[in-house]
């Protein structure tokens, strides 16, 4: 009980009955979590996701680009050997903004993504089974490269900022089919 309460799933109060939250208002950061290991995922809720991340990708990685764009530019040249499986796309989008989250200096973004690494797994592994998907981000891994390489901090929050708003176009196809999947 300790640790719905904690979560914000329940209220737990000494002597009172306990009370089931509403998960959108008042939980905390692990229903992320849960709802990835656990749960089916609402009706555009990746969508949702994805625009939140729209609005803090480009702030972390201009932060770690500020911070480390030494750093940054290394991992980024691992991009030249991704192949064609989802899984490797999926696995080096996460390590690449979790690097950006905690280069950047605030570990409150890395603290937030850690929020939503299994959903992250779950969802990012469909996106990247698109040929286009993966087309995008390599364009954006390497225009990100070398504005690290450059250290230019603002050229890299608008590459994130680009790709984070073309990855909400390029989901909304796949939203389509879960949502027919759904309704078998």
């Amino acid at each position: 009980m300790k640790k719905l309460d904690r979560d914000g799933f329940v209220t737990v109060r000494h002597g009172l009955p306990t009370r089931v939250n509403d998960l959108w208002t008042e939980g905390g950061l692990n229903v992320l979590a849960a709802l990835a290991e656990h749960g089916e995922i609402p009706k555009g809720f990746v969508k949702q996701l994805l625009e939140v991340r729209e609005v803090l990708a480009p702030a972390y990685a201009r932060e770690a680009v500020r911070h480390a764009p030494a750093r940054v530019a290394a991992f980024l040249a691992g991009a030249k050997a991704l192949g064609a499986t989802a899984a490797e796309w999926t696995r080096f989008d996460w390590e690449l903004h979790h690097l950006l989250a905690v280069a950047s200096g605030n570990p409150v973004y890395a603290l937030i993504l850690n929020g939503f690494r299994g959903l992250f797994a779950r969802m990012a592994t469909l996106y990247f089974e698109r040929p286009a998907a993966r087309e995008s981000s390599r364009a954006f891994y390497a225009t990100l490269r070398d504005a690290a390489a450059a250290g230019d901090a603002a050229r890299a929050d608008q590459v994130t900022r680009d790709v984070m708003t073309r990855s909400v176009e390029l989901w909304r196809p796949l939203e389509r089919r879960l949502a027919k999947e759904r309704g078998r």
